[in-house]
């Protein structure tokens, strides 16, 4: 019997995802799914990617960075066969990867933002989530921190979502199901939505979770900040402030705006599960976390959000615009992929490492299909987040992180410079990506900023001009700063370029920094293929 309840005791103590299967294995199945569904006897898929284009690939979406020329000689020399699906591990295991997705889902919160002032409680979503996703905690309960949150903005990241809707309930409405379900309802605020199934009821039936909450300024003579708080004790009278959070609900009546409108009993889009008027706000809100996350499309639109974000192409065209109306590209493929996600237990980093080990993810690239075009058969080009170009020029050439110059939030230090490049280079990941182009700014900014240029020239910031004078042969430096910037070796005709430009007499210190300068601006370095 001891034994019993001992290993009783143990089962409960392994997390659900270790149960979770093979991520080589269920790839397999995944690319099998897209060639039953996709792709027919003509299709010509592009070939595997090489070694150094897979590398580079894979940290820059992993860990937001680019690898080192020792990483990637190292990593092409490997002969082992698994040296890939090793690499992807290693670099999951790497703390960067929280913060690099962190950043990310940062930039998909407070974009929306309708309010500026919500700028204070970044710091502490970057914090919160770097660790969650570090200690690869589920995303289900990842999501129900989001929505059960409330507390000091600076203190408690998981706030970010209320605070970036300034505690709104059709905002945060709204932003729940967009960033959570990807499905967008706020169509339904004034309207039966005009493409969808939803109605005007259903909107706001799933607003009646959120209309207790508030932003409220947190009263501190030395710091400025604001809380989310949950209110359950309400007068008789109606509030004179039409922002103040409420007992319940009212959809307004579009006919007499100054009517009280009708209070709505809070109801779960998705299945019509409710629970009764006068529950708390606790209570209602973590009841709707626990639906929306056993709800069906809570894995899928993760699944194709971070398929869209490494493959380049979702299931749906948009990932923030699925839904039981919407039709995937390969239905039992990401049906197989979002079931074996759930049955992970949410684990991101599983959910991860099966996308990389896929064919589908391991192609070469090509520019991004037309609408004749057959989807997955490459990989195709992301342009950089502001995140990752910034991590990539600092990483090129050995620029250490800015001192501190800024005290903010909870951290404590933010880089200032980090945020002043985000001001030119951010783009809003949950658009379509075909959308996010280059800016005359963006372009003016890598030629000509200045302290892009002392990346170039500053021997107290950049490793460049030690290289210059410590690499005595051309061709040599020539690999050198091509493996640092784009992770490959030159090939024949740019190696002839720069004998070219040496040889018309132009000094070799000015030669090798317009070459650095040559490599940052192209679109090479500005994108993972």
């Amino acid at each position: 019997m001891v034994r019993i309840t001992t290993l009783l005791f143990l089962l409960v103590l392994i997390p659900s995802h270790a149960q979770a299967e093979s991520p080589a294995r269920l790839a397999d199945r995944i690319d099998q799914a897209l060639q039953n569904e996709v792709f027919d006897e003509n299709t010509k898929l592009a070939p595997i990617a090489d070694d150094l284009t897979f590398v580079r690939r894979v940290w820059l979406d992993v860990l937001g960075d680019i690898p080192s020329p020792e990483e990637v000689t190292s990593f092409v020399l490997d002969p082992a066969k698994d040296k890939r699906s090793k690499l992807v591990e290693r670099l999951l295991a790497n703390p960067h990867y929280g913060q690099n997705w962190a950043r990310y889902w940062r930039d998909v919160v407070f974009f929306r933002a309708v309010d500026q002032r919500s700028d204070i409680a970044t710091d502490a979503m970057e914090a919160d989530l770097t660790k969650w996703l570090n200690d690869d905690r589920p995303w289900s309960e990842i999501a129900t921190e989001f929505i059960t949150a409330h507390g000091d903005v600076r203190e408690q990241g998981a706030t970010a979502i209320m605070m970036a809707q300034d505690g709104m309930t059709e905002e945060t409405t709204a932003e729940v199901s967009r960033i959570f379900l990807g499905i967008q309802i706020q169509c339904a605020q004034c309207h039966d939505h005009p493409y969808d199934r939803w109605k005007r009821e259903q909107f706001h039936e799933l607003a009646a979770f959120f209309p207790r909450i508030a932003v409220r300024p947190v009263r501190d003579l030395t710091r400025r900040s604001f809380e989310v708080v949950g209110n359950d004790r309400f007068g008789r009278k109606p509030p004179k402030n039409e922002r103040a959070p409420t007992a319940e609900h009212k959809m307004p009546d579009l006919e007499d705006p100054q009517a009280p409108g009708t209070q709505m009993e809070p109801k779960f889009f998705l299945t019509s599960a409710k629970v009764p008027w006068g529950t708390t706000d606790e209570a209602r809100r973590k009841q709707l976390a626990q639906w929306l996350t056993e709800n069906e499309w809570f894995a899928t639109a993760l699944v194709n959000r971070m398929w869209a974000e490494l493959v380049g192409e979702g299931f749906y065209a948009s990932v923030e615009d699925i839904g039981p109306d919407r039709t995937p590209i390969a239905p039992t493929a990401i049906k197989l992929l979002s079931r074996k996600f759930k049955e992970s237990g949410y684990d991101v980093k599983w959910l991860i490492k099966t996308i990389c080990e896929t064919e589908a993810y391991q192609r070469e690239s090509r520019p991004r299909r037309g609408t004749d075009g057959t989807p997955f058969v490459a990989n195709v080009p992301q342009r950089l987040r502001s995140d990752q170009l910034y991590n990539a020029l600092l990483s090129a050439f050995d620029v250490k992180e800015s001192l501190p110059t800024e005290r903010r939030g909870r951290q404590g230090i933010k880089d200032k410079q980090r945020g002043q490049f985000a001001e030119t280079f951010a783009y809003d990941p949950s658009i379509n990506r075909e959308e996010a182009v280059t800016s005359i700014p963006q372009v003016l900014a890598l030629m000509n900023s200045p302290r892009v240029n002392q990346v170039f020239r500053d021997k107290r910031l950049s490793v460049l001009p030690s290289l210059i004078g410590e690499i005595e042969q051309d061709e040599d430096l020539t690999v050198e700063l091509f493996l640092r910037c784009l992770g490959r070796k030159p090939t024949a005709a740019e190696f002839e370029a720069v004998k070219a430009y040496r040889e018309e007499g132009v000094d070799r210190q000015v030669v090798f920094e317009d070459l650095a300068w040559s490599l940052v601006n192209s679109a090479e370095f500005q994108h993972r293929r």
